[in-house]
């Protein structure tokens, strides 16, 4: 009889059972519970004293983590994340850092009761790590968890976690990023669940063989000494909790906050109409070498007051673009947190019981073992958020109230950068690694009611930070010449997304060639989209300048502004890339900003001169995409109004009507809103879709008239800085949907041509 391959018995096809899995537990692990009749005796101030008490427990563990590590990536961009967990791993209380990690937590506690209850045991005073995707825990191996029982009189009563990013632990690449990986095995080696620590010592033997994969093994070290200090944080609190209201009375209140969570979604789910809305994806590029595009779609149904998440039609996995189901779960979690439970504490084990996943096994956010998945979280897991949060948009956009937690895709992804070589400043050279962890500012997405945040930060990271640049320059032997905003990277829109930023960094401190490993998406297939007609935001885009005349220019005295300054040869990065930067070389990395809301022709006139004196748009974009013309500062409205006419005329003349619209002018006094710009309507048995700025009727069920166009991706505006076609071979367009009647724009997007129709007004009820 075969033996299954180690992590690949994941419960990556069914969800966990709590049930079932306090029935499968060995009798030699007791666990402690309490009965339905005593979690619902809880006194309404107890109840809330305990569950502040909890919070405030996630919290010490955090600012232990922080206090502990000497990794910027923790200290100075708060990735990395906490919880505390019931006795089967449901997750009741979670950080507030990068909430994919909550998608993952769990499931390696679930893995560690079915596969370590009977050998080696879970007893008190254990400590287990993981970096295995396909057991959770994390979504790639550079994601690292410590977790530990919470035992009170013998009984297993809790689990405790803490999570972080890694800066390297091994592998072909540097920070265990290998662009060229097709399978695991040149990446990070995964490890499943091991004991770390055995009745409260540290295990040497397992430390050391953790810390030695790693280029960088003293901040690995610490970083699990730290993660091991927050986990002793966590015990400490719950057991003076525990000493203090009695441990039947904190067990029935974690029980209350995870279905208290659970009650309060499905209340606001069960308040919108049912319905379906699908949305569907790309990552440019899989791996070194790759001019493929990788599709992700979804359907979001939701039905009474439970969600169901079907990503049927994915592409296969391929290349280092996959997660594993972990990753799945981190990026529908990315999305459900902000957009659905924005005002629901956060107990994640009650949330993930309003919705349901289906996906096929083999593909880019479910792949199967041995798939190189050190893009996970950052790739496909990301992108798959964007596309939930992209359907619940679609379906909030509906009502009035929940419409505000409405947001187009903030900044898209994150663009890696990982640079190591030798730090010659010292009396003793020594090697360095750096992941610049800038993108942490990209821009958020504008929203129906306000113009997105810009350089906000990250969706999935609520808490994040970039680094000081003098501690980056004081750490690591480079120069930043710049760090800055960049015009025109917001989606434009009714609303404008946020812009992202830009830096540029040079080697400074070292003679020898740094090596430089890129990892990104998103530069010729958007994944910041906007909603409504508004606009995606910006292409990433990474230079290298070769034969720069940097070190000439550093020495006159002056600090360079632009790439124009320093000449050289500019050489565009591909998305995945081992390369290098030499001494007299330039690096600039630009990030994205966020989509746009609504149709940029009909945003406010004060607020486009606005923001062009503010520096967020350019002076080109403010006539060609918003059409407005400042002079002196001040809005021109003749001209204004006549360039608006001129540019909706335009759209006229260059679209395609899929259908010849009815003339018929709808009734809107009754009609229902479904987006900025469409109404629903019922006429006596007939329901259809009208335009809100003209009420042209559009059609029904079987079809709307829509004017549609293909352009070049650079009509999408000034945003779009990358050529597609240097990173794939499909032709990519930029397509907008109109209303025939008024030319109002419905749906505007940078995509590949064969991209499907987007489903405008075709809300499909769920049976």
């Amino acid at each position: 009889m075969s033996m299954p391959i180690l992590g690949s018995e994941t419960f990556s096809s069914r969800p966990v059972d709590p049930a079932e899995l306090r029935r499968s537990l060995p009798t030699a692990l007791p666990v402690h519970s309490v009965t339905q009749e005593q979690v619902d005796a809880l006194d309404p101030l107890t109840y809330e004293v305990v569950r502040h008490r909890l919070w405030s427990v996630t919290d010490e563990m955090g600012e232990a983590l922080k206090r502990m590590s000497g990794s910027p990536i923790v200290t100075d961009a708060n990735d990395f994340d906490f919880a505390i967990s019931d006795e089967l791993g449901q997750e009741v209380q979670v950080g507030l850092y990068n909430t994919m990690l909550v998608g993952a937590v769990d499931l390696a506690i679930y893995w560690t009761l079915r596969n370590r209850a009977t050998n080696p045991g879970i007893t008190d005073g254990d400590m287990f790590l993981t970096n295995d995707p396909w057991v959770g825990g994390g979504l790639h191996q550079n994601d690292v968890m410590v977790y530990q029982p919470v035992f009170h009189n013998g009984e297993l009563f809790a689990w405790t976690s803490a999570i972080c990013h890694e800066p390297d632990l091994g592998g072909v690449g540097l920070g265990s990023f290998a662009p060229a990986a097709q399978d695991v095995f040149s990446e990070s080696l995964p490890t499943p669940p091991v004991k770390v620590v055995r009745d409260f010592q540290l295990q040497r033997d397992v430390a050391d063989v953790w810390v030695r994969r790693s280029r960088v093994p003293m901040l690995v070290a610490l970083d699990l000494r730290a993660k091991i200090g927050a986990n002793n944080v966590g015990r400490e609190r719950l057991h003076a909790l525990i000493e203090q209201y009695g441990a039947d009375t904190v067990k029935a209140v974690m029980k209350r906050m995870m279905t208290d969570a659970e009650t309060r979604l499905r209340g606001k789910l069960a308040g919108l109409p049912d319905g379906s809305w699908s949305a569907t994806g790309y990552q440019d590029q899989s791996h070194e070498g790759d001019r493929g595009l990788h599709k992700i779609t979804v359907t979001t149904t939701k039905t009474g007051d439970h969600l169901t998440f079907d990503f049927t039609g994915t592409d296969p996995q391929s290349g280092v673009v996959n997660c594993t189901y972990a990753g799945l779960r981190g990026g529908v979690m990315l999305a459900l947190l902000p957009i659905l439970a924005g005002d629901i504490p956060w107990s994640a084990g009650g949330l993930m019981r309003c919705f349901d996943l289906v996906t096929e096994e083999g593909t880019l956010n479910n792949a199967t073992y041995p798939a190189a998945v050190g893009r996970g979280p950052i790739g496909p897991a990301w992108l798959t958020g964007n596309l939930v949060a992209e359907c619940l948009a679609q379906m909030l956009d509906r009502d009035l109230e929940l419409g505000k937690n409405v947001q187009a895709t903030c900044c898209g992804t994150w663009d890696t950068a990982v640079m190591a070589g030798l730090d010659e400043r010292g009396e003793h050279p020594s090697p360095f690694l750096n992941i610049i962890m800038e993108p942490m500012s990209g821009g958020y997405g504008a929203r129906p009611h306000t113009d997105g945040i810009d350089t906000g930060g990250l969706f999935c990271i609520p808490m994040g930070r970039i680094p000081d640049v003098e501690m980056t320059e004081f750490l690591y032997p480079v120069l930043t010449l710049w760090r800055r905003e960049v015009p025109d990277s917001g989606g434009p829109g009714r609303h404008r997304g946020g812009v992202g930023a830009s830096i540029a960094i040079t080697p400074h401190g070292t003679s020898v060639p740094m090596g430089l490993v890129l990892a990104s998406n998103g530069k010729a297939v958007s994944q910041n989209s906007g909603l409504a007609g508004g606009h995606p935001g910006n292409t990433g885009l990474d230079v290298l300048a070769r034969d720069s005349a940097i070190t000439d220019v550093l020495a006159s005295g002056r600090i360079p502004a632009s790439l124009s300054e320093i000449d050289g040869t500019l050489e565009p990065a591909q998305n995945y890339a081992s390369s290098y930067l030499a001494p007299g070389e330039v690096f600039v990395m630009t990030w994205q900003g966020g989509g746009g809301y609504g149709d940029p022709l009909i945003r406010d006139p004060g607020a486009v001169a606005r923001d062009l004196r503010e520096e967020k748009i350019t002076a080109d974009a403010a006539r060609a995409v918003y059409g407005v013309i400042v002079a002196d500062g001040a809005v021109d409205e003749a001209a204004t109004t006549a360039e608006r006419d001129r540019r909706r005329a335009e759209r006229r003349h260059r679209s395609v009507v899929s259908r010849a619209p009815s003339g018929r002018k709808a009734d809107l006094s009754s009609g229902k809103r479904l987006d900025d710009n469409l109404v629903e309507i019922t006429d006596g048995t007939r329901s259809a879709v009208a335009c809100r700025h003209c009420a042209e009727d559009l059609g029904d069920s079987d079809g709307l008239a829509l004017a549609v166009h293909d352009g070049p991706a650079t009509e999408a505006g000034p945003q779009i800085i990358a050529v597609a076609a240097d990173y794939v071979d499909a032709e990519v367009v930029f397509r907008q949907y109109c209303c025939p009647s008024c030319w109002t724009a419905l749906y505007s997007a940078v995509v590949p041509a064969d991209h499907p129709a987007p489903p405008l007004g075709r809300v499909t009820t769920a049976a």
